[in-house]
């Protein structure tokens, strides 16, 4: 008896049943009816169909200079600051120069006294010559008497050479700027005592800029083909690159090939150390999808891209590949024609109006 009210209550279940899901269909067709809010989109296409393809670099300056004591002493002034423009040969720091000026003037000392001796060298050495001839004197007196005056000229050069060195040691307590150019960087401050080999300031040249970036080998190939680039920078200017170097050989390990870009002659020169795009206008060879990186969703280990098909948004995840500029491969996730959001902010609050709205609908 148990059992067959079970079975009689089996059609009533069913017959709910059936109302719950006719319900949540109801539901459901309220919320596809609800128009979704308009979005900015993108549609996804192959790598080949872009106009060039770009690399990330850094600006640096082809001419740029540490300047390093080449003496010991203390700093007594430093005459430029950050930022100053210089010109060639202006006198930028100075170390004391009393050792190397004592050392200059015992190197002269010593200097008058080789040369005092080398006179009296020769004249004794005319004597011995003019007396040899009347056999006054032996001819070996006459030797040693030539080869006195001969060492004594040998004594004399290394005189003049030992004050020039010496000169040169008081001539390194002047830092002077090597070329025109800005002063980059200063690491010292009067009083501080340096020795040899320290670094005090650094100086560029601002007319001579490059940028070098690491291209695969296939995209080398084209771009040593097509030698030309237009850098972008991150305010937006851009300029066309002056010259494009491509380097003959490859990185074993990395197998890319460095590309370098000179830049020309600006009015107003970026700084080196500058980021830049480097878009050089060759096509891919492949069929990779590439879509910006704004449009990326990351959330945890979840990485994907809202995808708007058929007025429906959804989130896809994505397996990306490399990053070049400010686009990213999908190597797993889209295909051609997929459209994309390109804001996941808006897009994300386009989903709430949307169901928001379905929601008021269906009440």
């Amino acid at each position: 008896m148990r059992v067959q009210v079970i079975h009689s209550m089996r059609p009533f279940v069913l017959a709910s049943l059936v109302l719950a899901l006719a319900a949540c269909g109801s539901d459901e067709a309220a919320r596809e009816s609800a128009p979704l809010p308009k979005l900015d989109t993108f549609t996804v296409a192959a790598g080949d169909a872009q106009a060039g393809r770009s690399w990330d670099g850094v600006v640096e300056a082809v001419r740029e200079a540490v300047l390093s004591a080449q003496t010991s002493g203390r700093v007594t002034a430093v005459d430029v600051d950050v930022n100053d423009r210089v010109v060639a040969g202006q006198t930028l720091l100075r170390l004391s120069v009393v050792e190397q000026q004592a050392g200059v003037d015992a190197a002269r000392a010593q200097l008058r006294a080789a040369e005092a001796s080398a006179v009296e060298a020769e004249r004794n050495y005319q004597r011995f010559a003019s007396l040899v001839k009347d056999n006054y004197v032996s001819r070996a007196q006459l030797d040693q008497a030539r080869a006195g005056r001969d060492a004594a000229n040998a004594a004399r050069d290394a005189a003049r050479a030992q004050l020039a060195s010496a000169g040169q040691g008081a001539e390194y307590t002047m830092v002077r700027a090597p070329y025109a150019g800005i002063i980059a960087a200063r690491t010292v401050e009067p009083g501080e005592a340096v020795g040899p080999g320290q670094a005090l300031l650094t100086v560029y040249a601002p007319e001579d800029l490059r940028i070098e970036v690491r291209v695969p080998q296939s995209d080398a190939e084209a771009i040593r083909v097509q030698p030309g680039a237009r850098v972008i920078f991150d305010g937006g200017a851009s300029i066309d690159a002056r010259q494009v170097v491509v380097y003959p050989s490859a990185d074993p390990l990395s197998h890319s090939v460095v590309v370098r870009v000179l830049l020309p002659r600006m009015q107003t020169p970026v700084a080196p150390g500058t980021t830049a795009k480097v878009v050089f206008p060759i096509h891919s060879s492949d069929k990779r999808l590439r879509i910006p990186e704004a449009a990326i969703v990351r959330r945890g280990e979840l990485t994907g891209a809202y995808v708007l098909k058929d007025g429906t948004l959804t989130l896809r995840q994505l397996r990306l590949g490399t990053r070049e500029g400010e686009t990213v491969e999908a190597l797993a996730g889209l295909r051609p024609g997929d459209v994309v959001a390109r804001d996941p902010e808006a897009a994300l609050q386009a989903l709430k109006r949307q169901r928001e709205a379905s929601g008021a609908g269906h009440g």
